[in-house]
């Protein structure tokens, strides 16, 4: 089966799943722009009051799919038109709705996974599930948007062992670090999100969307809401210089040749 996001209706909840079971939910191309037209059209309907967000075949997501990565990771322009267009466009589109959003996190949740997690309101994880970005030993950082809502969402001390430790981090230690709201076991998860989602779905509609434009607008730290945007601004002009380099061709032809990558 083609790897694909999902929407379908649970009552007043919108469950949408991530589909690329084979590779552990990994985001393709085409995933990130049928996230960004889901999240669109939930924010645009009055008919839900919640959204559960999980992954198929007991995975939430473990990365971008790399096999996709030679076809424009080497080109700066394309590299940019990626992050800044297909990703940003998904993940901005969770960050700017107005319905909440539970998170039904099961298995790896990575690179991709971490971000899209993110931008959920609660974070329901199995007691066995494993955080991370370790993309450093692929070669290349994190986008600044990407690693910016990262480390607002799990904190800059936990996003700095991720992107620079390549560290692996347990679910305990992530609900220890305030990143989990919930823990369950992992055949219990599923129904844990799903009665969260019910009870925030019984609750005033109008009121949870009111408190997310409040959160959202009071996320921006009061030192650093005006110059935050324009320092991200400048970052981004160069923040894909580095798609032509070796050590981003290196990384990501080890992976791919599943090998050790020599840096």
């Amino acid at each position: 089966m083609t790897a694909h996001v999902a929407c379908t209706g649970d009552g007043a909840v919108a469950v949408v799943t991530l589909s690329n079971p084979r590779k552990f939910n990994a985001m393709t191309r085409a995933m990130w722009r049928e996230l960004a037209g889901v999240f669109t059209r939930v924010q645009a309907g009055a008919a839900w009051r919640c959204v559960l967000v999980r992954g198929e075949g007991g995975h939430f997501c473990a990365g971008g799919d790399i096999a996709e990565y030679p076809d424009f990771r080497f080109d700066a322009a394309s590299l940019r038109d990626f992050h800044e267009g297909d990703v940003w466009g998904g993940l901005s589109a969770m960050l700017a709705c107005d319905v909440p959003i539970v998170a039904a996190i099961e298995g790896n949740c990575m690179g991709a996974g971490m971000e899209i997690a993110s931008c959920c309101d609660i974070r329901v994880a199995a007691d066995d599930a494993k955080f991370g970005a370790p993309i450093a030993r692929l070669g290349f950082p994190m986008a600044p948007r990407e690693a910016a809502l990262v480390a607002r969402a799990a904190g800059e001390a936990t996003a700095r062992q991720m992107l620079l430790e390549a560290a692996v981090l347990e679910a305990a230690e992530m609900k220890a670090r305030g990143f989990l709201q919930h823990l369950a076991p992992a055949v219990q998860v599923e129904g844990r999100a799903r009665e969260t989602a019910a009870r925030i779905a019984a609750l005033a509609p109008q009121a949870a969307r009111l408190n997310k434009r409040t959160l959202r607008a009071l996320n921006q730290p009061p030192a650093l809401a005006e110059q935050a945007p324009a320092a991200i601004e400048r970052i981004v002009k160069t923040a894909y210089d580095y798609a032509d380099s070796a050590e981003h061709r290196e990384g990501i032809a080890a992976f791919l040749g599943k090998r050790p990558a020599r840096f």
